[in-house]
């Protein structure tokens, strides 16, 4: 699979909130937050076109649980190296749409580093313009794999969260923990 970096579209919020309303119907109450984040949730920033979400349940149950909770020919769950989080990649006509991370909800969940990365881009336009450089860049020169892609970010990504941190009074962390 080949990274691509898209120009930003405005649909990618349309399409976050009608993925919500279907989440929303297969967790219920058990979802007590459904939140658009990733590159896709920043207004004017090129991305690849898969909409990330983060879905905080409580409670946080075992994968088998969440498993049946979706449609298997749609979403596919995505084996990581992430703990305390489950990974499903939903395609829509054979084509990677979403990537939706079933997380456990609780007093920290707002302070992830991935909500701080979304906020702080946002507020900061220039900031996302240079991520979008440097996006571009990492897809072109480690493209072929995600795992390539991500690490060639890894530097940029953390200066954000640095600075967010920073700005929350928060105490620094390395993007790989969360």
């Amino acid at each position: 699979m080949k990274i691509e970096i898209m120009e930003y579209n405005p649909d990618w919020t349309k399409n976050f909130e009608e993925e919500k309303i279907k989440l929303l119907r297969f967790f219920g109450s058990h979802a007590v937050a459904i939140e658009h984040i990733g590159s896709t949730a920043i207004p004017n920033q090129r991305a690849k076109p898969v909409i990330d979400i983060f879905i905080g349940v409580s409670p946080f149950a075992e994968l088998t649980f969440y498993q049946r909770i979706f449609n298997a020919k749609e979403y596919h769950h995505t084996p990581t190296d992430m703990t305390s989080r489950y990974l499903f990649a939903k395609y829509t006509n054979e084509v990677w749409t979403h990537n939706l991370h079933v997380l456990p909800y609780n007093d920290g969940f707002y302070l992830r580093n991935e909500f701080l990365l979304r906020d702080y881009l946002r507020e900061h336009p220039k900031l996302a313009d240079e991520y979008g450089e440097v996006k571009e860049r990492a897809a072109m020169e480690n493209g072929s794999t995600m795992e390539a892609y991500t690490r060639a970010k890894t530097e940029f990504i953390q200066k954000v969260i640095d600075a967010a941190r920073k700005e929350k009074g928060l105490p620094l962390q390395s993007v790989w923990e969360s």
